[in-house]
């Protein structure tokens, strides 16, 4: 029975479907780290030299990083016990919200608990029936989900090929969004951002860019893939940034200007139904940031 990634499976095949992937050498398996991040790690019991992190910087097992998680247990506790919009806003979140936003030279930024999550929310937030995203064809898979999500029709232009999006704008009804990695994650080539923004004012499109893999990395100072490309994100462009890799931290956070980012605060379902990310983590967060920001090199 030949099932797509994204078929229905009824449990009557699971069993056939299962044996099928591991006849084809398809079978996801868990690995146990018996060590913190790192270049050599013990998985499964057995030393190992690590090439597969998204420790870009190696601040996963940073002492500076677990003395401020420590201090934020020490006086927040281990869970934050609410949503954002109920009691589960610390201060320790909303200093990082100033300092992402205070770093990127944006208005606003908006914690969310994981980057899928900010993808999902910031996407169903600004489009739904009647808009149209086009979204680059290898965007991440939250990215995918997140416009099915939304409701919103999907068009897919070829990799970074600027005269295919032109063409889906200029035939894209309601809203428009372009929606693309910064960097893709499994090629490692970045998006043509230049064009894109010209794109995206020229249509009154929405640009949103998933800097996950280049908050941090790219550009003099770290600020990703904008400051790399000599760049600043206009009205229309919002950033996606994630915690979990080279902050080193967890959690992810979107940025941009105060307007959009409220409509985030007022319709984001992953951020209106969910509990908030742990304080601690946050200011873990706080001195990862502090790190980048202090030593550029």
């Amino acid at each position: 029975m030949d099932y797509g990634e994204g078929d229905a499976i009824t449990k009557h095949d699971w069993t056939q479907w299962l044996d099928e992937r591991a006849a084809a050498g398809l079978i996801r398996r868990l690995t146990v780290a018996g060590s913190p991040q790192g270049p050599r790690m013990r998985i499964d019991g057995r030393e190992r030299l690590a090439f597969c992190s998204n420790d870009y910087l190696g601040l996963a097992n940073d002492p500076r990083l677990a003395a401020a998680m420590h201090a934020g247990i020490d006086r927040y506790g281990v869970g934050a016990g609410s949503a954002h919009l109920i009691n589960g806003h610390f201060e320790s979140h909303d200093r990082l919200e100033v300092e992402l936003a205070d770093w990127l030279g944006v208005e606003d930024a908006r914690l969310f608990s994981t980057g899928y999550m900010a993808n999902l929310g910031v996407v169903g937030a600004l489009v739904g029936r009647g808009d149209t995203v086009i979204a680059d064809r290898l965007n991440h898979a939250s990215l995918i989900d997140a416009v099915q999500l939304s409701g919103a029709r999907l068009s897919r232009y070829r990799h970074n090929d600027l005269a295919d999006l032109e063409a889906r704008l200029e035939r894209a009804s309601g809203e428009r969004m372009i929606l693309t990695d910064g960097v893709f994650s499994m090629d490692g080539d970045v998006a043509p951002l230049a064009e894109l923004v010209e794109l995206a004012e020229r249509f009154d499109a929405w640009l949103i860019v998933d800097e996950a893999h280049a908050f941090g990395v790219l550009g003099q100072t770290g600020r990703g893939s904008f400051e790399a490309a000599g760049l600043v994100p206009g009205e229309r462009v919002l950033r996606v940034g994630t915690l979990g890799k080279a902050f080193g931290t967890a959690g992810a956070f979107v940025a941009g200007g105060a307007e959009p980012l409220e409509v985030l605060l007022q319709r984001a379902r992953t951020y209106l139904f969910t509990t908030a990310q742990p304080p601690a983590v946050a200011e873990a967060s706080r001195a990862a940031l502090a790190i980048v920001r202090d030593e550029a090199w």
